[in-house]
């Protein structure tokens, strides 16, 4: 089949340019409609439902919605687990589905599920809604509406939250590929009553009165339709309150003499904030109104952020004057930076590779030609990239090997120059290169067949490390495919164009000395295979306690320029202390890190949407930083987390600080529910157990060497003011119990209704005033009218005291669970765990029935390594498979597999001489590496098979043959490695994940290379059946 595709190029070569033009041009489209983000988008597929729960505690969210929601999700099919969080007013439960199935099937299945379990769940108690659609990469843009530097009128927070709301937010929503557009921070306007307890018992009126008085009062009803005169005229009668005064005029009731009594007269009525969950402040100023643009699931980052900033220069022309929406944070910032790590890693390699091709070939055009195979191999790839649906990234664009693609095309113009150069006289041009490229078709085609084979076990990897690495693989093998057909047909065609017949070959310097230092090591090798094979196998196994050394982690952690402080204050810290704790770190950090520092922003607590289980005692700082190149104070990311973490301790006196990033706190919140490297999940029943054993299991990380951050979750310590109904005192008194459940939501406020203002809709709220509820004391003393219309003191009907609740209850797969999570410094994440598993099993005591489970990071781990033990064995068994359909010979087969435990030697030996931990980025780096490490092999032992084939002595075919493709080989190895230098050396963002995998095949191919042409001829007497052996004492065979 090859050899037809050969001959028909050649057959018809203007119409192979044609279709290299079509291709170029096909490929360019594709790349710039290609979807663009810094890394892939690993998050699992999973639905969230939340329920609104004012009126409930914690264990009173569990029992009355989270068990329900939980229950409901029983029978839906490939759910892979269930976890729940039940906070003060808030439940939250989340589905997680496997791999591969699809999101909006999944949002189906939990939407019918959520409407039956609806009608269990008491209306008064809230009702379960879906959360928009989660991803790791969702959060694309962010952006605060805040007063102008030179505004002639300082707009309030309120006000600047309604704009945000109802002038920014809205019409950004009708963006293509924007999902949600999540507000937080500022104050949410609601018309709110504020009642006075005096006058309403004074008046004889009851809160419950005042609610069912404005709910009945603010509506709207139809009453049909009137004909008259032929025409039918619709009858409507409107009630709606439109605005403070008509709100004040509702009346409650008449007294006996008819007096009407107001709502205006037992309340004042005014604008004030919600009740909220959270605040954001920025830079030190104060608190602020900021939003979060949440793109769709599978959009293009850069395109979608395109349209919003388009967007809001629009909306920006119409905000009322002194009013500016000011950025700051854009997805497509990362992107860029990540972008030009890309491409200045690829730009550099691909001058390497033309470089060692122009210098070692010593013909410019043949060079030319065969550096042509890189862009157009790329242009290949792009268009199945688009086809296909995977996306470039850091792992797909950026793993690309320019070296790796040129090696078919480098073997087939070496042998095309070297037969022109032997061709005979008026011998036509494209006869020779027709011989010459049919000539090495076999180890061309299998070669980059076995390369490509190797990637293919690599698509089975599942979890987190496939969703990483399978576009690495798919987009290797697409341009490995391309760099194939290319140079089967390109190569060729454009070669029997610019290459003339009867050209001598010159053989460059580099290749002249390289021969001269080869050929006597060449030789004694061949002499004496035993040592040779002792070195090889003393080697290998010096290289074993080296690879059992190296530490373990899952994926190095992409620095995404900018960081993440995560605040935890006591569990009954306010939200007003958040606010001031917040501003006052923010300061300090402006004032400490001028030159590094560009802008602090503090999420505090949970916006309106929340689908992240934040109380206001956890603060999330988003520290964005100047380009590291700015930097004064310290000059690396660890000093100044080091530097951070100091200033946070003495300007935040028993706060407890983690540090993570921007995409990594989102990734691990939504594949764990855990914000840390390792997470230990503590299951069992009661509450007062699971937080004992955890703040043991947190005194046993704290021990072990390396741990950081290390904190147990506070399950307790939220205080309450707990109000208990005396059913039999309220039965004396004539009281109605639900007057008193009715006392209870006036003072957090009840939303009786809205109002409308044109477009726009705000809630409306009745609460007691404040000076009625600061304090306990004021609360009992609230009055309560009996039956007989008497009135008496609340505490007179009720137990009114403070308790020491639950602050939250974290559930998976129907189980109560305790977290435990920390962070690994200065330590690999394997090791770390290995001891602190050790350390665990021995200190810690459970009871029956109670059991840990270890997460986070490190379980992604577990998972990969487990998925690695099944994957590489595939690849090897491939490779050997595909030799053996090679050569038809299971010893020749195996002779050409020493390759990869050759190659392996450097891939551990690089690793330990940088300092890099074994990652599954390395291990990917060593699958690749053993199908690179082959193909050399296969070049080397089918140039001695045909000079065997031929009737050359097996020795003297071995030593010809070696000399003869040391050129080739070196050229291979060379490209193949020179490729992937800047990837192993940068420094740019995105350079962490790239760097083991580019040291390994580095490390291997150098070792590969230069092993290789000594082992492969010394031991291949012994795998060819019909060689003679060797003999020390032998005369040398001629080695060129």
């Amino acid at each position: 089949m090859f050899d037809r595709l050969i001959d028909a190029s050649l057959r018809n070569r203007p119409l192979v340019l044609l279709v290299l033009l079509a291709l170029a041009g096909s490929g360019a489209y594709a790349l710039m409609r290609l979807p663009i983000d810094a890394v892939p988008d690993i998050t699992n597929v999973q639905v969230m439902a939340l329920t609104n729960a004012p009126a409930l505690g914690p264990e009173e969210v569990e029992r009355f919605i989270t068990v329900p929601v939980e229950n409901a999700m029983n029978g839906i099919p490939r759910v892979q687990e269930v976890r729940s969080f039940s906070q003060f007013g808030i439940s939250g439960v989340t589905v997680v589905f496997e791999e591969g199935v699809d999101i909006y099937w999944a949002r189906q299945q939990v939407g019918e599920r959520l409407a039956l379990v609806r009608s269990q769940i008491p209306a008064e108690y809230g009702q379960p809604e879906m959360g928009p659609i989660a991803t790791g990469l969702g959060e694309v843009f962010q952006f605060e509406v805040r007063n102008a530097d030179d505004a002639p009128t300082r707009r309030s927070l309120m006000d600047l939250r309604t704009i945000l709301d109802w002038e920014v937010a809205r019409p950004l929503k009708s963006i293509p590929g924007v999902v949600e557009v999540n507000a937080f921070g500022g104050e949410l306007k609601t018309y709110e009553v504020r009642l006075d307890p005096q006058k309403l018992m004074s008046r004889g009126i009851s809160v419950n009165r005042v609610f069912q008085a404005i709910a009945r009062n603010n509506g709207s009803a139809g009453g049909g339709y009137l004909e008259r005169n032929g025409q039918q005229r619709v009858i409507r009668t409107v009630g709606l309150i439109n605005d403070l005064d008509e709100l004040g005029d509702v009346l409650l009731e008449a007294t006996p003499s008819g007096t009407p009594i107001h709502v205006r007269d037992v309340a004042e009525v005014r604008f004030a904030p919600m009740i909220r969950a959270g605040a954001v402040t920025r830079d030190g100023r104060g608190e602020a109104a900021t939003a979060t643009v949440l793109m769709l699931m599978g959009e293009n980052s850069r395109v979608v952020v395109d349209r919003i900033k388009e967007k809001l220069a629009e909306i920006q022309e119409g905000l009322p004057e002194g009013v500016v929406i000011d950025p700051f944070y854009d997805r497509a910032a990362l992107i860029e930076r990540t972008i030009a790590t890309v491409s200045r890693n690829l730009a550099e390699g691909g001058v390497l590779v033309v470089a060692v091709l122009l210098v070692l070939l010593g013909n410019l055009r043949a060079g030319l030609i065969v550096a042509l195979a890189i862009p157009l191999s790329m242009l290949f790839a792009g268009e199945l990239m688009l086809y296909f649906g995977v996306a470039g990234s850091l792992m797909s664009l950026g793993a690309i090997d320019f070296g790796l693609i040129v090696d078919s095309a480098v073997i087939v113009m070496e042998n095309i120059v070297h037969r022109l150069s032997h061709a005979r006289p008026g011998e036509a041009a494209a006869e020779v290169v027709r011989a010459a490229t049919r000539e090495v078709r076999k180890p061309v085609v299998f070669g980059v067949g076995i390369i490509t084979l190797v990637h293919l076990p690599i698509l089975a990897l599942e979890g987190v490390e496939g969703k990483m690495f399978r576009p690495m693989a798919l987009t290797v093998i697409f341009a490995l495919s391309g760099s194939l057909l290319l140079s089967l047909t390109a190569t060729p065609v454009l070669a029997s164009f610019f290459l003339r017949p009867g050209a001598s070959e010159r053989e460059t310097l580099p290749i002249r000395l390289a021969k001269r230092a080869y050929r006597a090591p060449l030789g004694w090798a061949i002499r004496r295979p035993i040592p040779v094979a002792l070195m090889a196998i003393a080697a290998l196994a010096a290289t074993v306690p080296i690879a059992l050394s190296l530490g373990g982690e899952f994926i190095p952690k992409l620095d995404e320029g900018d960081l993440v402080v995560v605040l935890v204050r006591p569990p009954d810290a306010a939200l007003s202390e958040g606010i001031q704790d917040t501003t006052h770190f923010e300061r300090a950090l402006r004032e400490a890190f001028p030159d590094e520092i560009k802008s602090v922003v503090s999420r505090t607590g949970r916006p309106e949407i929340g689908i992240d289980p934040a109380g206001v005692n956890l603060t999330d700082v988003f520290v964005l930083l100047q380009p590291p190149e700015r930097w004064t104070r310290v000059h690396d990311r660890d000093g100044l987390i080091r530097a951070i973490e100091e200033l946070g301790g003495r300007v935040l006196p028993g706060t407890f600080l983690a540090f993570t990033q921007p995409i990594e706190l989102r990734f691990n919140d939504l594949l764990a529910g855990v914000r840390a490297d390792v997470g230990l999940s503590l299951f069992g029943d009661d509450l007062g157990v699971l937080q004992e054993k955890s703040n043991a299991l947190a005194e046993v990380l704290r021990s072990v060497p390396g741990a950081s951050e290390v904190k147990a979750q506070s399950l307790g310590g939220l205080p309450f003011l707990q109000i208990d109904i005396d059913r039999d005192r309220i039965d004396r008194r004539g009281i109605d119990g639900a007057e008193v459940l009715d006392v209870g939501a006036a003072l957090g406020g009840k939303v009786v209704g809205q109002v409308v203002e044109g477009e726009r809709r705000f809630d409306l709220q009745v609460r007691i005033a404040p000076e009625y509820r600061q304090d306990v004391d004021a609360i009992r003393n609230l009055l309560l009218t009996t039956s007989a219309g008497k009135q008496v003191a609340l505490e007179s009907v009720a137990d009114i005291k403070m308790v020491d609740g639950v602050y939250e209850v974290w559930r998976k797969d129907r189980r109560r669970r305790a977290m435990v999570q920390c962070n690994v410094r200065d330590r690999d994440l394997a090791s770390f765990v290995a001891e602190a598993q050790r350390r665990v099993a021995a200190e810690v005591t459970l009871p029956r029935g109670y059991r840990v489970e270890w997460g986070g990071t490190f379980e992604n781990l577990q998972s990969a390594t487990r998925r690695l033990t099944i994957v590489v064995p595939i690849a090897l068994s491939l490779i050997m498979l595909l030799l053996y359909a090679t050569f038809g010979s299971v010893s020749l087969a195996m002779l050409i597999f020493l390759s990869v435990p050759l190659g392996a030697i450097g891939g551990v030996l690089a690793l330990w001489l940088r300092g890099l931990n074994f990652s599954i980025s390395a291990g990917v780096g060593f699958i690749a590496l053993s199908g690179v490490a082959v193909l050399d092999g296969l070049v080397l032992v089918s140039a001695i098979r045909q000079l065997v084939e031929q009737g050359t002595p097996v020795l003297r075919a071995v030593g010809e043959a070696s000399m003869a493709r040391l050129r080739p080989i070196l050229m291979t190895g060379l490209v193949a490695s020179l490729g992937f230098v800047p990837m192993a050396l940068s420094h740019g963002s995105g350079a962490e994940v790239q760097r083991p995998l580019a040291t390994v095949v580095i490390g291997g191919l150098i070792t590969s290379t230069l092993l290789k042409l000594v082992v492969l001829p010394a031991l291949y007497a012994w795998f060819d059946p019909g060689a003679p052996s060797p003999r020390a004492d032998g005369p040398a065979p001629e080695v060129g």
